[in-house]
C-alpha cells in the first residue's frame, strides 16, 4: 500500500465544486464506473449543479460488496469527501479483485453546498426513511420546546432568553433525555430541528435506486455511512442500527470489533426515527448487510446544538444570501468539521482501517 505521506490530499475542499470535482477526478483515475444523477430541482450556494455522483470499482457481479456514503447530513460530506478522494488516490489497489467497492459522493449535495445538515426542504435524511404510508412515529414532547429551539428572531437578547430555557429543560429532564427529545425526529415542525419532512425526499428514492442497482444482488455487503460532530475529538465511533446481541450486530463485532448499538443506548447518538442505516433490512432481501455509520467527534454537543439552531433561524426565518448568513455558515463548519489538518489525519486512519474491514470476506 503506499504510503500517505502528502496532507494536501487530505485537506478539507473549501467548498462543494471543489469536493465534487477533486472526487471525480480521483474516480476517473482510479479507473471507477462513475454516475451522477443531477438534482432536478436545488441548486448550489453559488448556483453551481448538484449531483449525487457514484464511484464503483470491481466485478458488476461480485458476491461480496462495499458501499461508503458520505454527506448524508450535508456538510459533513467534506470529511467524507477528503477520505474518500484520499482511497482512491492511494489506497484503491488495497481491495481485493473479486470484491466491488461502491462510493457514494454527496449523497445531500444541497446541504453539502449550503454548509448546512438537511436538504433543500430542512429535511434531516436520516430522519426521512420511515413508513409515511402508516404514518410516521409521534414526538409530542418536541413541540414543547420548539418555539425555544429554532425562535423567530436571532438577537441576542432572544438567543439568551431561549438558550437559558433550554437549559433549565436539560436540568429538568437529564442530557440523556434532552437529546432523545431534540434529536430523535419530528414531523410536525418543517422549520424546526430534526425534521423528518412529510413524504420520501428525492434522496430517499436517489439512494433506494442506487442499492437497487448496485447493491441488491450482493450474497453479503458492508455499509459505512461517515457522519461528524458528536463524541470526542477525531475518535470515530462505529454506530449499529441494530441491538446488541443480534446477528448482525454480532457480525459486525467479529469484523470491526467494538461496535455501539443506537438501540440500547450504547451510543453518543440518541436512537433515531427514519435513519436510512436501519430501512436497509427492507431492501436487502437475502443479501447479509453489516451496516455501520461512523461519527467522528469534533466539539461539545451545546456548541454543535447552538450552530443547528443559528442554522434553522437562518434557513427558516432569516435571509441565507444576506449580511449575517456567512457567519452562521462558519459557525456550522466548525461545528461538524476541524481545519486542524490533524484532525482530519486521525479521522482518515480510522476510515483506511474500517474500509480494509469492510472489504475481508469472511
Amino acid at each position: 500500500m503506499p504510503a500517505m505521506t502528502d496532507h494536501e490530499t487530505l485537506a478539507l475542499a473549501a467548498d462543494y465544486p471543489a469536493a465534487r470535482a477533486g472526487f471525480l477526478a480521483a474516480a476517473d483515475a482510479a479507473g471507477a464506473e462513475v454516475r451522477s444523477i443531477d438534482h432536478p430541482a436545488a441548486f448550489g450556494r453559488n448556483g453551481e449543479t448538484l449531483a449525487v455522483d457514484v464511484a464503483s470499482l470491481g466485478p458488476a457481479n461480485a458476491d461480496h460488496r462495499v458501499l461508503v456514503v458520505s454527506g448524508t447530513h450535508g456538510v459533513e460530506g467534506y470529511c467524507g469527501s477528503a477520505m474518500q478522494t484520499n482511497w482512491l488516490r492511494h489506497h484503491r489497489t488495497s481491495r481485493p479483485a473479486d470484491v466491488r467497492l461502491v462510493m457514494i459522493h454527496a449523497l445531500n449535495p444541497y446541504g453539502f453546498s449550503w454548509v448546512r445538515r438537511v436538504n433543500e426542504d430542512n429535511i434531516d435524511l436520516n430522519r426521512n426513511f420511515v413508513d409515511f404510508a402508516s404514518g410516521p412515529p409521534a414526538n409530542a414532547e418536541y413541540a414543547t420546546i420548539a418555539d425555544d429551539l429554532v425562535p423567530t428572531a436571532w438577537d441576542k437578547t432572544t438567543q439568551a432568553e431561549t438558550t437559558n430555557r433550554l437549559l433549565g429543560r436539560i436540568d429538568e429532564l437529564g442530557p440523556e433525555r434532552m437529546q432523545a427529545v431534540v434529536s430523535s425526529g419530528q414531523y410536525d415542525h418543517p422549520t424546526g430541528l430534526f425534521y423528518g419532512g412529510p413524504a420520501p425526499s428525492w434522496t430517499r428514492r436517489t439512494l433506494e435506486g442506487v442499492w437497487a442497482e448496485e447493491m441488491a444482488a450482493a450474497t453479503t455487503a458492508c455499509v459505512l455511512d461517515i457522519h461528524t460532530g458528536l463524541g470526542s475529538w477525531g475518535h470515530g465511533e462505529l454506530i449499529s442500527h441494530e441491538r446488541s446481541g443480534s446477528p448482525g450486530y454480532q457480525r459486525s463485532t467479529a469484523r470491526w470489533g467494538e461496535v455501539r448499538s443506537m438501540l440500547d443506548g450504547e451510543s453518543v447518538s440518541a436512537a433515531l426515527s427514519g435513519d436510512w442505516l436501519g430501512a436497509i433490512a427492507r431492501w436487502a432481501g437475502d443479501t447479509a448487510v453489516d451496516a455501520l455509520a461512523i461519527e467522528y467527534g469534533t466539539v461539545d454537543s451545546v456548541t454543535v446544538l447552538q450552530s443547528l439552531r443559528a442554522d434553522a433561524w437562518l434557513h427558516g426565518h432569516g435571509d441565507p444570501t444576506g449580511d449575517g448568513a456567512a457567519a452562521i455558515r462558519r459557525q456550522v463548519w466548525t461545528a461538524f468539521l476541524d481545519d486542524d489538518p490533524g484532525w482530519i489525519a486521525t479521522c482518515n486512519e480510522q476510515f483506511v482501517d474500517r474500509l480494509l474491514a469492510a472489504l475481508r470476506t469472511i
